[in-house]
C-alpha cells in the first residue's frame, strides 16, 4: 500500500529551520518509501502549496512549526501529527514514529510530539 504524507514547515524567522525541515522530513519519508508533498511557509511566503485535494488524498498530515500557519483550518478534519522544527530536527525517528503509528488511527486524530 503507497502511503501519501503532506506537511507544512514553517519556523519563527522563515528561513534554515523552514527549508532544514522540509529537506530532511522528505529524505525521511523517501527511506520509508512513503510519497510526501511538502509546503514551506518561509520568508518567500507559502510555496508548494496543498490543495484540498492533497489533503483528500492524504493518510496522514504532519505540521513540523513553530508559528501559526496559513490554511491551518485545511488539517483539522484529517489525521495530523504536529511538532517543532527543533524537536524534529533533534528527533527525526521520534516524529517518524509517530507518524507511523498515525496511520492507523481515525481521521481526525490529533497526535503532538514534544
Amino acid at each position: 500500500m503507497t502511503r501519501f504524507l503532506v506537511a507544512v514547515t514553517a519556523c519563527v524567522s522563515g528561513v534554515a529551520h523552514t527549508y532544514m525541515a522540509a529537506e530532511r522530513f522528505e529524505k525521511l519519508c523517501q527511506q520509508e518509501k512513503w510519497t510526501v508533498k511538502v509546503e514551506t511557509q518561509g520568508a518567500l511566503g507559502a510555496e508548494n502549496v496543498i490543495t484540498a485535494e492533497d489533503i483528500a488524498k492524504a493518510n496522514v498530515s504532519v505540521l513540523i512549526t513553530d508559528i501559526d500557519i496559513q490554511g491551518m483550518d485545511r488539517f483539522l478534519s484529517c489525521r495530523r501529527v504536529e511538532t517543532t522544527t527543533s524537536m524534529f530536527l533533534l528527533e527525526p525517528q521520534k516524529v517518524m514514529s509517530v507518524i507511523e503509528r498515525a496511520f492507523t488511527l481515525p481521521n481526525g486524530t490529533h497526535l503532538k510530539v514534544n
